[in-house]
C-alpha cells in the first residue's frame, strides 16, 4: 500500500501584487508521480518551494509524514571551490559515506577489543550500521555515482575534471545528479529536463520511472510528463484540479470537464432566467406568495460560476508568398570544429514542408542552421537557395529583439515605417500580448513575453520560411499547442531545431538527426516514426550479435569431441528463426520493398503530399512499414545463404 509521505492544508503565498495561490490542499503519496502544469507566473515554483521548506507559507501548513525526507532541485548552482565532478556528486551520500567509515572503525575495534563486556555494544552498532548501508544499496556507491553521471551524459573523461571548468547547462545537470543520488521520500522537480538533450531525457525518464520515491514534477516537456506522471495537478485560480493518468489523458480530460462544467453553468443561468420572469410575471398578482417563495429559493441558490478553460495566445502566421519548388537545398556540406560536425550532408527542402533538426547538445544543429541562412560559412559544400525565398529567422538567444525598444516598435518591420498603429496592437494581441503593454519596453519582460513578441515581428513580416531555432523553450504548454497549431495552418515551409518530442510529433514531416558523433541522417517522418525505426534497427543488430554468438559458440568443439572418429569436429549451424525459402525469391522481395521504399520516400518530398494530412500519415506509416519489412528481410536473407543446400 502507497503511504501518505507530505500532505499541505489550507495553504496561501502571495506577494504585493496579490495572491498566487490561496486554500490549497494536497498529498503526495509514495510511488506518486505528480506533473504540476499551469501557466507561467502561477506559482508553481514558489509552491514547490513551500513544500520543501525554502519559503514559508501565508497561511496553512506543511507536514512530512513518518519522517519523511523531502527535497527540492536546486535551480542556482553551487559547489566547493576546486572539487571535481565525481566529488561533488558523491557529497549528496554524506550520510551513507560516514554510516560506512563508522562501519569501518567499528569493525576495526571489534578486531582488538580486549573488553568482553563492550562486545555486545559494539556488535549491535556493528549490525545496525551495516543494515542501514546494506538497506541503501551503500556498498555500490561508486557503481551509482558512476551511472547517473553517465547516464546524464558526462563521459569518464569528465569524472575527475573540477566542476568550475564546466558550462552553465553541465552544472544544472550535476545538480540533478546529486538530488537523484540523495533520493529523498519526496522529490520536488522543477524543469529537470531543462539543459537535457533528448537522449538523456530518455534516460532520465526510464530511471524515474523505477524509483519508489513520491515526485512532484514542473516541466514543460509534454513527452516527458506523458511518459512519467501517474497523475496531473494543474493550479490556476481556482486552486489545485487533479487528473489521473498522464498528460495525454489529462490534456482531453481538462477540455471534457470544462464542456461539462459549462453545460451545468448553462442549464443553471436557464433555470435562473425561468425563475426571474415567473417572479416578475406573477408579482403583483394572486401568486405573489408563491412568487417570494421562489424568490427566496432563488437567493439561497449557490450560484456556478462560468467556467474558464485557459488557453494558449490566438498565433497566427501572415499568408506565405510563393517560392520556387526548392526553398533550400545543402550539396555535400562540411563543417568541423575541434571534431567534425557533419561531413558531405545533402538534403534538400521543398516547399511547404516542415523539416526539424534534432540532436545532441553541441552536436552542430545550430551551426547548420547558420549555415544554411549564410549567417556562416561551411568547410566545403554550398547551399542553393530558391527563386522568391523570403527567411524569417527565430533566434533562440532573442538576440533578433532590439534592446531598449517598444514592443511596438520591436514588432514594425524596420523598412515600413508607416505600418499601421492598429495593426501592430492587433498582431501582439494574437500573441497575448495586450494594453498597455504594447508601450512596455522589450528589456523588462520575461522570457515567455520576449518569445512571443520575437515571433509577433515574424508574422508582421512578407516571408515565406519560417526558420526557429529552439522556439518552444520560453513558452508554456498551452503557447506551445497554440504555436504547433499555427505552423500547421502555416501555408509556407518551416525549418525548426528543436528537442520538444512532441513538438516534433505535431509539427515535422521530415528529421535531419544528428548523431553527435558527426554522422547525420534524414529521416522522412517525425519523432515517433523515426524512434520505431530506430528500435527496429537495434532489434535486428542484437539478434545478429546474439547469433554471432552463438554461431562461434557451436563452431569451438568440446574435448570430447576432438577425441571422436577422426579427431575433427563438425561445427554445428545455428537454428533457423524463419521458414525455408529460395535466396532468389528473398531478393525478388528485397527488390521490390526497396523499390517501394524510393516511391514512398518521393511521395514525401512532393508538397502535394502534405495538402491532405491523412494522406502525409498514410505515406509516412507506409514508409516506416517498408523499413521494418526490409529490416527482416536482409535478415531472412543472411540465414537463407548460410543455411540452404548449396546447389
Amino acid at each position: 500500500m502507497p503511504s501518505l509521505l507530505l500532505s499541505a492544508t489550507e495553504l496561501s503565498r502571495g506577494f504585493d501584487r496579490g495572491p498566487l495561490f490561496e486554500h490549497l490542499h494536497l498529498e503526495v503519496f509514495s510511488g506518486e508521480r505528480i506533473g504540476l502544469v499551469g501557466p507561467n507566473g502561477c506559482g508553481k515554483t514558489t509552491l514547490l518551494k513551500t513544500l520543501a521548506g525554502l519559503e514559508e507559507p501565508d497561511r496553512g501548513s506543511v507536514n512530512r509524514h513518518a519522517g519523511a525526507r523531502v527535497a527540492m532541485l536546486e535551480q542556482v548552482p553551487r559547489f566547493s571551490p576546486g572539487t571535481t565532478l565525481r566529488e561533488e556528486a558523491r557529497s549528496a551520500l554524506e550520510e551513507l559515506l560516514a554510516a560506512q567509515t563508522e562501519l569501518e572503525q567499528v569493525a576495526t575495534q571489534l578486531a582488538h577489543l580486549t573488553d568482553e563486556t563492550q562486545r555486545k555494544t559494539l556488535e549491535a552498532r556493528y549490525d545496525r550500521l551495516h543494515e542501514q548501508l546494506a538497506h541503501n544499496d551503500a556498498f555500490t556507491v561508486e557503481h551509482r555515482v558512476e551511472g547517473i553521471l553517465h547516464g546524464l551524459g558526462f563521459p569518464d573523461g569528465d569524472l575527475d575534471r573540477a566542476v568550475d571548468t564546466f558550462s552553465g547547462g553541465q552544472k544544472n545537470r550535476l545538480l540533478l545528479a546529486r538530488l537523484l543520488l540523495a533520493a529523498p521520500d519526496v522529490m520536488l522537480l522543477d524543469e529537470p529536463t531543462n539543459h537535457l538533450d533528448i537522449a538523456t531525457v530518455n534516460w532520465l525518464e526510464s530511471y524515474l520511472l523505477g524509483q519508489p520515491q513520491g515526485m512532484l514534477l514542473i516541466s514543460h516537456d509534454r513527452a516527458f510528463l506523458d511518459r512519467v506522471a501517474t497523475r496531473i495537478i494543474e493550479i490556476g485560480p481556482r486552486g489545485l484540479e487533479s487528473y489521473p493518468g498522464n498528460f495525454t489523458h489529462y490534456w482531453r480530460l481538462r477540455r471534457e470537464r470544462h464542456e461539462m462544467a459549462l453545460k451545468a453553468y448553462e442549464k443553471q443561468q436557464e433555470e435562473i432566467e425561468r425563475q426571474e420572469d415567473y417572479i416578475r410575471r406573477v408579482n403583483y398578482g394572486q401568486l405573489h406568495k408563491q412568487a417570494a417563495s421562489r424568490q427566496k429559493q432563488l437567493d439561497k441558490l449557490e450560484r456556478l460560476d462560468r467556467p474558464v478553460l485557459h488557453e494558449g495566445p490566438r498565433i497566427r502566421f501572415g499568408e506565405a508568398g510563393h517560392t520556387g519548388e526548392t526553398v533550400l537545398e545543402a550539396v555535400n556540406l562540411s563543417k568541423k570544429y575541434s571534431t567534425p560536425l557533419f561531413t558531405r550532408l545533402s538534403f534538400q527542402i521543398r516547399r511547404g514542408s516542415r523539416i526539424g533538426i534534432v540532436g545532441p547538445n553541441g552536436c552542430g544543429k545550430s551551426t547548420l542552421l547558420k549555415i544554411l541562412l549564410g549567417h556562416e560559412q561551411a568547410d566545403s559544400g554550398e547551399v542553393r537557395t530558391g527563386a522568391h525565398v523570403k527567411v524569417g529567422y527565430y533566434d533562440q538567444q532573442l538576440a533578433c529583439l532590439p534592446a531598449g525598444k517598444t514592443l511596438a516598435d520591436a514588432v514594425r518591420p524596420p523598412d515600413q515605417p508607416t505600418y499601421p498603429e492598429q495593426r501592430v496592437r492587433d498582431l501582439l494581441g494574437a500573441f497575448g500580448l495586450e494594453g498597455a503593454q504594447v508601450h512596455q519596453k522589450v528589456d523588462e519582460l520575461s522570457g515567455g513575453e520576449k518569445s512571443r513578441v520575437a515571433m509577433a515581428a515574424l508574422a508582421a513580416r512578407d516571408i515565406n520560411t519560417l526558420v526557429l531555432d529552439e522556439p518552444t523553450n520560453h513558452l508554456d504548454l498551452w503557447a506551445c499547442d497554440s504555436l504547433e497549431e499555427a505552423l500547421r495552418g502555416f501555408p509556407g515551409t518551416v525549418l525548426v531545431v528543436s528537442h520538444d518530442r512532441w513538438f516534433l510529433n505535431r509539427v515535422t514531416d521530415m528529421l535531419i538527426v544528428f548523431d553527435g558523433k558527426g554522422d547525420v541522417e534524414v529521416v522522412h517522418g517525425n519523432w515517433d516514426l523515426y524512434e520505431r525505426l530506430v528500435a527496429s534497427r537495434t532489434a535486428a543488430a542484437q539478434e545478429k550479435d546474439e547469433r554471432k554468438a552463438a554461431a562461434r559458440s557451436a563452431s569451438t568443439p568440446a574435448p570430447a569431441a576432438l577425441n571422436a572418429g577422426n579427431g575433427a569436429a563438425e561445427p554445428s549451424k545455428r537454428k533457423r528463426k524463419y521458414p525455408f525459402r529460395k535466396v532468389t525469391d528473398i531478393e525478388a522481395d528485397i527488390d521490390r520493398y526497396e523499390e517501394q521504399k524510393l516511391d514512398l520516400e518521393a511521395a514525401l518530398e512532393d508538397p502535394e503530399t502534405y495538402r491532405d494530412g491523412r494522406k502525409a500519415l498514410e505515406v509516412q506509416e507506409k514508409l516506416a512499414d517498408a523499413q521494418e519489412k526490409l529490416v527482416q528481410l536482409y535478415d531472412h536473407w543472411e540465414e537463407a545463404m548460410e543455411l540452404n543446400p548449396k546447389t
